[in-house]
C-alpha cells in the first residue's frame, strides 16, 4: 500500500485530500461557490458575461409550477431537464423527440406528461441536489454535438473538462458517453474519459473505469488521435471563467453544438482528479510550474499560451 502512494506522489499525482487542502481551501473562497454550485446562477453569470450557454426555456422552482411545465414545453419537441444543485449527472433528463402525448428518451423509451412531472416533483424535493437539499428544476435546449464525435459517442453528447488553476488552463479531457453510462458524460456511471494535449487539442490515451483502452466500447471506433474543434476557443472560454467566478482551482465543462458551437456547461469547484489518469500525467507538477508563474500572466492569451506551450504532448 505505501509503496504505491509512494509511487503515485513521485509522479507527481495529486490526490483527494491534498487537492482539498492545497488547493479549493487555499483559492477558493467559500463565498464564490455558490456560483457553481446552482447551475442558474452559473448560466445567469455566463451570459452576463457574454459566454454562450445552452437556451434556457424555464425553472420550475415549486411543486405549484409543476402544472406550468406543459406551457414552458410548448414549441419544444427536444429539451433537457436538470436540477440546479445536482452533481455527477445524477436526476439529467433527455427528451429526444414528442411522439403525440409521449416524449422520447435517446435510448427509444418514451414517458408520459405524469412521468415526465413526476420526475420534476423528484427534481423538487431533492433526490438529486448535493445534500439532498429542495431544489429547482431547469428546461433547457437540448445540445445537438458536433459531429467530429458522431463516431465515438453513444447515445449522448460528449464534453470536454478543463481544469484551470490560477486562470492558467493545465489539464482537460473528453468524456465521451457509452452505454454502461446511459448516454451519460459522467466517469463514475461508465463513460469514457480520453485525455487531450493542451498544445494541439488533440486526444490521447483513454480510461474507461479501469481500463487503459484506444477505441470506444460501443462503436469500436479509435478514440485515440481527435482533434476537438474550436480548440483554441475553448481553452479561451476555460481561461476566461475562471475570471469571472473569482475561484482559482476549478473545472470548466464545455459542450460542442453543431450549430451554435462551443457552449458552457457547467463550472466545478471540486473537479474530479481522474483527468490524471486520461492524460496519464499528475497535476502537481504543472500547478507548481503555474504557481511560481502566474504573476508574470497578466492577460488572457498569455496564459492560454503560457498552457499550450508548457503542457501540450511532450508531457503526457
Amino acid at each position: 500500500m505505501f509503496s504505491v502512494i509512494r509511487a503515485l506522489r513521485d509522479r507527481g499525482v495529486l490526490a483527494v485530500n491534498r487537492r482539498n487542502g492545497d488547493y479549493t481551501l487555499k483559492y477558493n473562497q467559500r463565498k464564490f461557490y455558490p456560483l457553481v454550485d446552482d447551475k442558474l446562477k452559473t448560466k445567469r453569470l455566463a451570459m452576463e458575461h457574454g459566454i454562450a450557454v445552452p437556451d434556457l426555456y424555464g425553472v420550475v422552482e415549486v411543486e405549484g409550477q409543476v402544472r406550468r411545465l406543459g406551457k414552458i414545453l410548448q414549441g419544444h419537441q427536444d429539451f433537457v431537464i436538470k436540477p440546479s444543485h445536482g452533481s455527477g449527472g445524477e436526476g439529467i433528463l433527455v427528451i429526444a423527440d414528442r411522439i403525440h402525448d409521449k416524449y422520447r428518451k435517446p435510448d427509444g423509451k418514451t414517458l408520459s406528461q405524469e412521468q415526465l412531472s413526476y420526475h420534476v416533483f423528484r427534481v423538487l424535493a431533492g433526490l438529486y441536489s448535493l445534500g439532498g437539499q429542495p431544489d429547482s428544476a431547469l428546461i433547457e435546449y437540448r445540445v445537438n454535438f458536433d459531429p467530429a464525435f458522431n463516431n465515438v459517442t453513444y447515445q449522448g453528447v460528449p464534453d470536454v473538462r478543463i481544469i484551470v488553476f490560477l486562470g492558467v488552463p493545465v489539464m482537460a479531457m473528453i468524456r465521451l458517453p457509452t452505454r454502461m453510462s446511459d448516454g451519460k458524460a459522467n466517469l463514475h456511471q461508465g463513460a469514457l474519459g480520453a485525455g487531450i494535449c493542451l498544445a494541439e487539442g488533440r486526444t490521447l490515451t483513454a480510461v474507461w473505469g479501469q481500463e487503459t483502452v484506444s477505441v470506444h466500447p460501443d462503436t469500436g471506433h479509435s478514440v485515440v488521435g481527435i482533434q476537438i474543434p474550436f480548440w483554441s476557443t475553448l481553452l479561451e472560454l476555460a481561461a476566461k471563467c475562471s475570471e469571472i467566478t473569482g475561484l482559482g482551482y476549478q473545472g470548466v465543462d464545455i459542450v460542442l453544438d453543431r450549430d451554435k458551437g462551443p457552449l458552457i456547461l457547467e463550472l466545478n469547484a471540486r473537479p474530479g482528479l481522474n483527468i490524471q489518469i486520461a492524460n496519464r500525467s499528475g497535476l502537481i507538477p504543472r500547478l507548481n510550474l503555474v504557481e511560481e508563474e502566474h504573476k508574470n500572466l497578466r492577460t488572457l492569451s498569455e496564459r492560454v499560451q503560457f498552457a499550450r506551450h508548457h503542457f501540450g504532448a511532450k508531457e503526457q
